[in-house]
């Protein structure tokens, strides 16, 4: 997939196009974009996707935007993964919000060179958000673009959004959130220098660089993680702000890989998370947190054999 930093002054090719946020690209994204590639498909054109960074929310009440469900990197790969050809990331600022509706259609009509566009049906642009889907109509009757909207998806009879799966995080039912998404959800990042407790504990960590400002969710998870191997390998992660070893309220992300004694440092890792054993807890002693961490890697390894034989059946 190609990626590009905001939009050409000039198209010198057609597409096919969607536009939004795209936050965790759930289940209810991935059907815009089947359909999405398949228009472009049938008329041979590329399938590109418009997003923004920071997102719009983040941008006007940082805050109290929402947790992100993505870095940018990891929505990015999750795009490519569902077959989109472009991803135009614009910078959204105080340049970009103060666009009228009408100079945000003239963007995607010269700069994107749109012959299909396809939205969400609560899609909203320009400044004050007067933007919306009979407007895009209009548009494409002046300037020769096809307009589409797409309900929102109801999966298992529940309206799927990245509201609802930052409430499933939230509530800590990874299950749910899975549903929701149509993956386990993860999180992706370098491995990064930790204060290598974890090994004077007995535990080895990768502690994996968080790019957000916020995590939507905590506590200690049966995980798996790739890009190690050539499958994916077991271990259980924390996520918080450890408060048994540190007062500075920033949260870490460390899992430990069952099994494993290679050095991860740099590499790039993604964590899937597919079940909540408990929430953080302050511990009075070094040793009292190192008893509770040898009951997490047992409960884990129980959970994973439980899927290992749920898988076979």
């Amino acid at each position: 997939m190609q990626v590009f930093r905001g939009i050409p002054a000039r198209a010198t090719h057609s597409t096919v196009l969607t536009i939004g946020n795209f936050d965790g690209v759930h289940r209810g994204h991935r059907a815009l974009l089947a359909k999405l590639t398949g228009l472009a498909k049938q008329a041979g054109l590329p399938a590109a996707v418009m997003t923004f960074e920071p997102n719009p929310r983040e941008f006007f009440a940082p805050q109290s935007a929402p947790a992100r469900l993505a870095s940018l990197r990891e929505k990015l790969q999750l795009l490519a993964e569902c077959g989109v050809d472009q991803a135009y990331v614009c910078a959204f600022n105080t340049h970009f919000a103060a666009l009228t509706a009408d100079e945000f259609i003239e963007r995607i009509v010269s700069g994107l060179g749109v012959r299909h566009l396809m939205i969400g049906d609560d899609f909203r642009f320009g400044k004050g958000r007067t933007g919306d889907f009979a407007l895009l109509q209009q548009a494409g009757r002046e300037h020769g673009f096809g307009v589409e909207s797409m309900e929102t998806l109801v999966h298992e009879g529940e309206r799927v959004s990245s509201s609802a799966v930052r409430e499933a995080l939230d509530a800590g039912d990874l299950e749910h959130a899975e549903r929701l998404l149509g993956r386990p959800y993860c999180i992706a990042g370098r491995v990064i220098h930790g204060e290598k407790l974890g090994r004077r504990l007995g535990y080895a960590t990768a502690n994996i660089q968080l790019k957000r400002l916020k995590a939507p969710l905590s506590g200690i998870f049966v995980v798996t993680v790739d890009g190690i191997a050539d499958r994916p390998l077991e271990g259980v992660a924390s996520l918080g702000v450890r408060p048994t070893v540190s007062s500075s309220g920033l949260p870490t992300l460390e899992v430990y890989i069952f099994d494993y004694q290679g050095d991860l440092y740099r590499a790039h890792l993604r964590v899937n998370f597919l079940h909540k054993l408990r929430d953080e807890a302050k511990f009075d002693s070094l040793e009292a947190l190192t008893a509770q961490i040898a009951r997490d890697v047992s409960d884990a390894k129980a959970h994973h054999a439980a899927l290992r034989v749920q898988m076979a059946d």
